[in-house]
């Protein structure tokens, strides 16, 4: 028999996998039923988020005993058709130049997670386990990334609509008994807007910052709301 500490990351792994398959970008409403089987598994049955593309939850389950959040490392892979070249020319991305962009995202989707839940003081992160504490995992999955800026010299400039799009793959449990509260599973597009843009690595930052920020504010807002707390 499976222990409760084992079930949760072997679910969001097939989850993470099958968002990774399907190459979602932005059709999550479409989701297969395999992705649908994986999203309920353990009991949980679908519910709606506003804001999240696809969302599953434990019946009767609630928030509101957690007062902290512990938060894994941010996970991210690539869209399976990206086949990145250098700004403005036709050289591909070497593997550390990849790399540095996968944990660059990362990165960015981490720290904007632990910046919006710790505003004015709401929700600290914190690396131990406890009753209070809520366990949350964050993937992103096909990440796409719009004319990446190596900052090599005398790269071209380019305009884009958009820095790109990532679906994150998310799941909540007690970080105590890892019992899986919710999984979460939402595709956005980085500054899409109808105006053209120098593109460049600050721009492409700031944008997944965006994102990333908005997801963060579903969470605390969801935290808030079972506390009875008022919404920001």
């Amino acid at each position: 028999m499976k222990s409760l500490h084992s079930t949760p990351s072997l679910s969001l792994r097939l989850l993470f996998a099958l968002c990774l398959a399907a190459g979602l970008a932005g059709s999550v409403a479409a989701a297969d039923k395999r992705l649908e089987e994986a999203m309920s598994q353990g009991g949980l049955s679908k519910v709606s988020v506003k804001g999240i593309d696809l969302a599953y939850a434990r019946p009767g389950a609630t928030l509101a005993a957690y007062k902290k959040v512990k938060l894994d490392p941010v996970e991210v892979t690539f869209d399976k058709s990206w086949d990145p070249k250098r700004t403005g020319s036709n050289i591909k991305l070497s593997a550390d130049e990849k790399e540095n962009i996968r944990q660059g995202v990362a990165k960015v989707v981490y720290d904007e997670f632990v910046r919006e839940l710790q505003s004015k003081n709401a929700y600290p992160v914190v690396t131990e386990s406890g009753p209070d504490v809520l366990g949350v995992k964050v993937h992103i999955a096909n990440l796409y990334v719009n004319a990446p800026d190596t900052m090599s010299a005398g790269r071209s400039r380019t305009y884009t609509t958009s820095a790109g799009q990532m679906t994150m793959v998310s799941e909540l449990s007690d970080s105590q008994s890892g019992q899986v509260l919710a999984r979460l599973v939402d595709t956005r597009e980085a500054g899409n807007t109808n105006m053209m843009q120098l593109s460049n690595s600050v721009l492409n930052a700031g944008e997944a910052r965006d994102v990333a920020s908005a997801w963060a504010r579903i969470l605390h807002n969801g935290l808030d709301k079972a506390q009875g707390i008022g919404k920001k």
